[in-house]
């Protein structure tokens, strides 16, 4: 079948899903969705917008499902993944591995529904979606890693290692989209969990580590958006970092793995935020010890990505935060210049959209203030490559779209032919 051939069934299918879900008629159907009853489905296979969010209301499903639904992925639908599924679970499993080290997050997304198509049993898809979750995280498509995570904790017979790697990366999902109350609630279980018996495996010392890391993380960002209860998160927050921050040293130390103390210097760095906002450092001292962290990446061009890396990125987050909390006018502007142009940098060599949403955030506030402090509106200037990114940002962080239409809105752009 041609392409236009696939899509006019998927869409014949909608179409007959949302009469029979109605109980229309034909000719019901065909006015409800504006069409003659003829011509409901266009030869080409793609629909015009207004078609597929008549679909959405008549089936109260979302547009982007039904759209989604339409357009599939097509090498899924000509073979290309099943003939991929013939190489076997372990194999493929390998090289899903591998395409993640290597960065290679598209090819991780082909390989991980090869996966699903390879897999006999509930652990073996509950690993599968563990791996399309992993793809879509280095992809910044951070709400598709949540639901794929969402499936291969649906699956029964799971093993207790794979369950409780799915957990850890469900509550970092949850984080990365600013669900913090989810967050903190996943991450939570999966601490408890070890207050009954100490971690014995590798498997379970990471994710203790990572469960009070997410936990930690989530507390430190609740300090901004609660900030009634500011110090309580804080405080809760410094003792979750400090013992994520002892548990990757020694996993760093004992297995010699760079990505553990990298982890810990993130903890590092985000302990100097949390004293901050308790007052245990003063605001200005905090900013100058975050900023001299920020010398070891100087030439961030030349410096290997990976985790130390992308903890410098998270240094000068939390520089952010700390400057934006505590200090005030030229002593502000200058620490968030430094800040918020490192986090652009560290985001543009890391292709980190977590940190790409923080650097047009913090970017955002510190004009604002700049603006109200001057009287008036400075101007800010978006190449394409800017508007690209904003465009990708708001698509990957629902939170971020208000924001980013500001930025839009309020900025001019340089666009290049």
């Amino acid at each position: 079948m041609s392409r236009d051939e696939v899509r006019r069934d998927r869409l014949s299918q909608f179409v007959d899903l949302a009469r029979i879900y109605r109980r229309w008629t034909k000719i019901q159907t065909a006015q409800a969705l504006g069409r003659e009853p003829s011509k409901v489905v266009p030869e080409s296979g793609n629909p015009k917008l207004d078609l597929v969010v008549g679909l959405a209301e008549a089936l109260d499903w979302d547009v982007g499902d039904v759209a989604e639904g339409i357009w599939r992925d097509e090498a899924e639908a000509y073979g290309e993944i099943e003939t991929m599924a013939e190489r076997g679970f372990a194999i493929l499993d390998r090289e899903a591995i591998e395409a993640h080290r290597a960065g290679e997050y598209r090819r991780m997304t082909e390989l991980s529904r090869a996966l699903f198509l390879a897999a006999h049993t509930g652990s073996e898809r509950a690993t599968a979606a563990n791996r399309l979750a992993g793809a879509y995280d280095g992809l910044g498509r951070y709400t598709k890693a949540l639901a794929a995570l969402q499936r291969g904790l649906a699956e029964p017979g799971v093993p207790s290692h794979v369950r409780m790697m799915l957990e850890v990366n469900l509550a970092n999902a949850h984080y990365a989209l600013w669900h913090l109350v989810e967050a903190c609630s996943v991450a939570n279980s999966l601490v408890e969990r070890f207050q009954s018996r100490p971690a014995e495996t590798r498997t379970e010392r990471v994710v203790q580590a990572f469960g009070h890391y997410v936990r930690g993380q989530s507390e430190r960002r609740l300090i901004e958006t609660d900030p009634l209860s500011g110090n309580s998160h804080a405080q809760r927050a410094r003792e979750d970092l400090q013992i994520a921050l002892t548990s990757y040293s020694a996993l760093a130390k004992e297995f010699d793995d760079a990505s553990y103390a990298g982890i810990a210097n993130t903890c590092t760095g985000a302990i100097f935020e949390c004293d901050a906002a308790l007052g245990v450092i003063d605001p200005l001292r905090a900013a100058e010890a975050l900023s001299a962290g920020l010398d070891q990446v100087v030439d961030v061009v030349n410096y290997p990505p990976g985790d130390w890396l992308e903890s410098y990125g998270w240094w000068a987050i939390f520089g952010c935060n700390v400057v934006l909390r505590g200090l005030s006018g030229p002593e502000m502007h200058r620490h968030m210049a430094v800040f918020s142009n490192k986090t652009a940098e560290i985001a543009e060599r890391m292709e980190n959209w977590s940190m790409r949403e923080r650097a047009f955030t913090f970017e955002h506030l510190r004009r604002q203030r700049m603006n109200e402090s001057l009287g008036y509106a400075t101007e800010w200037l978006l190449d394409d490559d800017d508007v690209r990114t904003v465009t990708g940002t708001m698509g990957r962080f629902p939170s971020f779209r208000e924001t980013g239409w500001r930025i839009l809105e309020s900025a001019r752009s340089l666009h290049t032919a």
